[in-house]
C-alpha cells in the first residue's frame, strides 16, 4: 500500500511542523480510506444485515482499531514490527487467522452477513465495535503505513511535530468514519432488496466470504 501510493521515508515537500493539514494530505488519505480493505467490508457486511445504524456503528469500531497504529507510529513503537520479523509475523497471523474466521463466518450463511429479521434480537452494538477494532489491530500493516506516511507531512525536527501529527491522524479517523459510514450506508440501502432474495443474498454473503479468504491470503504473504 505504502509503495502503491508513492509514501516512501523521503519526505515530501509539503512537509510542516505547524500542524497545517495540506491538500497533499487529504488527497492521499482519502485515496487510502476508500481502497476497499477489511474494514470496508466488514462495515458493509454490518450494514447489510442490520441497517444504517449498524453499519455506522461497525465503521466507528474500524476507526477506533485505528488508534493503536497510529499510537505506535507516533511513539515509534512502529519500528520494532519494521525491525522484528517474529513480532511482525505473530500479528500478522493472528490477523490472518481473524480474516479467516470471518470468511467463515460468512460461507456458513451465519453470523455476519445474515440479514436480520424484524423479530429477532440486533447483535449489541459493543459486539458490532468489538469486531471492528479487532479487524483492525490484527493488521500489522496499518502500523507499518502510518509509521511511512505520517512523518511525510510533519517536519518531525520542528518542536511542535508530535501535536501536528495527532491533528493530522484525527484528520485521517475523520476522513475514516465518513467514508466508512457511506459504504455502510449504500449496503443497508439495498437490504430490503436483498433480504426479499434469499438467492441474491446468498451469492453476496459467498462474494463477502471470498473477500475475506483475499484479503487473508494477501496478509499472509506479506513480508
Amino acid at each position: 500500500m505504502v509503495e502503491a501510493l508513492g509514501v516512501g521515508h523521503r519526505r515530501c515537500p509539503s512537509s510542516r511542523g505547524e500542524g497545517e493539514v495540506s491538500v497533499e494530505f487529504l488527497v492521499t488519505t482519502l485515496i487510502v480510506v476508500v481502497t476497499p480493505g477489511p474494514g470496508v467490508i466488514y462495515t458493509m457486511a454490518a450494514g447489510l444485515s442490520r441497517g444504517t445504524r449498524a453499519g455506522a456503528v461497525a465503521a466507528f469500531g474500524c476507526t477506533l482499531g485505528i488508534v493503536p497504529h497510529m499510537a505506535a507510529a507516533i511513539t515509534g513503537l512502529a519500528a520494532l514490527l519494521h525491525t522484528s520479523a517474529v513480532a511482525f509475523q505473530t500479528l500478522k497471523y493472528l490477523g490472518v487467522a481473524y480474516l479467516v474466521y470471518m470468511a467463515w463466518g460468512a460461507l456458513r450463511d451465519k453470523g455476519t452477513l445474515t440479514v436480520e429479521e424484524a423479530g429477532n434480537a440486533p447483535r449489541s452494538a459493543a459486539k458490532v465495535i468489538a469486531s471492528g477494532v479487532l479487524l483492525n489491530i490484527l493488521n500489522p500493516k496499518l502500523t507499518i503505513f502510518f509509521f511511512a506516511f505520517l512523518p511525510q507531512f510533519v517536519n518531525t525536527a520542528e518542536p511542535d511535530a508530535f501535536p501536528a501529527m495527532l491533528e493530522l491522524s484525527g484528520v485521517f479517523m475523520l476522513a475514516t468514519f465518513l467514508v466508512f459510514v457511506l459504504y455502510g450506508w449504500f449496503a443497508a440501502s439495498i437490504r430490503d432488496y436483498v433480504a426479499t432474495r434469499p438467492r441474491v443474498l446468498g451469492v453476496i454473503q459467498r462474494v463477502f466470504g471470498v473477500a475475506f479468504l483475499g484479503l487473508a491470503a494477501r496478509l499472509a504473504f506479506e513480508g
